[in-house]
């Protein structure tokens, strides 16, 4: 059982439901924060609700379309109203989308993961930064990709998606210097999940890691120890990387 750091405090995670974000939220519950779980799906979530419980922590479910934007901005003026601040968002939930050439993508797919990886994640910080700023130390953790500095071949609305990501999280995180609010991005690497089987549907999944094991360091990074702020926690190397800016 992990210790108690993250007891009285209020996390946000999405895609809450499965895979990444159903293993951060146990862990995070696990450290004594109330989970604000967020998922499409209610069955999953009121899954991860009797898991939660049975470890003795506690959680509020949230069943919502991240592309419901306006639902976002309710669920922040609900926290508000609850709370009056957050002291934590994991900004998990994310899309594959088709991989293809760049050319063959259909607007409908680029939209979508946009929407999702992206413009969500914009939701999110827009709609919580008023919360997080009244922590004592509010962080923000968002998951990315090594896709977005690969670049590899038909991997294109995914890897563009990650870099904006990347990109929106890094300028947010130097907006912040100055206050109590900590964000960063996680880079999981290959891990045993239904996305990664989409896309690698040759791999054996057993020669990968899991996401329970990457859990810890979403509790890790949820602190309020946790002082790194505008860098890359890189999952496989176990380190912290800066970003190189040009001179």
């Amino acid at each position: 059982m992990a210790d108690k750091i993250l007891d009285g405090r209020v996390a946000v995670v999405t895609g809450a439901s499965r895979g990444i974000g159903r293993a951060a939220a146990l862990a995070l519950a696990g450290a004594g924060a109330h989970v604000v779980a967020v998922a499409r799906t209610q069955g999953g979530l009121e899954e991860l609700d009797d898991a939660i419980r049975q470890a003795g922590g506690h959680a509020t479910l949230v069943p919502l379309d991240l592309t419901d934007f306006d639902a976002i901005d309710r669920l922040g003026a609900a926290l508000h109203e609850r709370w009056g601040r957050l002291d934590a968002v994991i900004g998990n939930a994310g899309i594959l989308g088709n991989l293809m050439p760049v050319s063959h993508v259909t607007p409908k797919v680029w939209d979508q993961v946009m929407a999702i990886n992206v413009t969500a994640n914009w939701r999110l910080i827009r709609s919580f930064d008023p919360l997080l700023q009244r922590s004592d130390a509010g962080r923000a953790v968002f998951v990315s990709s090594g896709a977005a500095a690969k670049c590899r071949a038909y991997w294109g609305p995914y890897s563009v998606s990650k870099a904006a990501l990347e990109a929106m999280v890094r300028t947010y995180a130097a907006e912040n210097e100055r206050t109590g609010v900590r964000a960063m991005l996680l880079n999981p690497g290959p891990l045993r999940t239904s996305m990664r089987a989409a896309a690698m549907p040759g791999e054996d999944p057993t020669t990968l890691k899991t996401p329970e094991e990457l859990a810890p360091h979403f509790v890790r990074l949820a602190s309020p120890d946790w002082n790194e702020t505008g860098k890359l926690y890189d999952f496989p190397s176990d380190r912290v990387l800066a970003f190189s800016a040009p001179q």
